[in-house]
């Protein structure tokens, strides 16, 4: 069975507390795993700061020099809020391709 590549994909979602001083580095951490498609950064009360769309496969070394202008932007932002929300997209495609009994080890 192939997958459409028009189809939209899916993925696991979670939303984390941060504290302002620790959000640059949270949002390094994330881009190093590697896995996260789409980080949404909020204000406690919801409202969208910033999207920052990541492509799956960039190297990490690569993906942050590309963020560093926006890694510069999260940082003036901790200064001004105390805690912001910030909602991780992942991509599962690990996890579709160990159960297919299709794909082989």
């Amino acid at each position: 069975m192939s997958k459409d590549p028009y189809e939209p994909r899916r993925g696991l979602s979670e939303r984390v507390t941060v504290a302002g001083s620790e959000l640059v580095d949270y949002v390094k951490q994330l881009v190093a795993e590697g896995n996260v498609r789409r980080l949404i950064i909020r204000k406690p009360g919801g409202a969208t700061l910033l999207e920052i769309p990541l492509t799956a496969g960039v190297a990490v070394g690569g993906a942050l020099t590309l963020l560093a202008p926006i890694i510069a932007a999260l940082g003036a932002m901790a200064a001004l809020i105390a805690k912001f929300e910030i909602d991780i997209q992942r991509s599962d495609e690990q996890t579709e391709d160990k159960n297919d009994p299709n794909v082989l080890p």
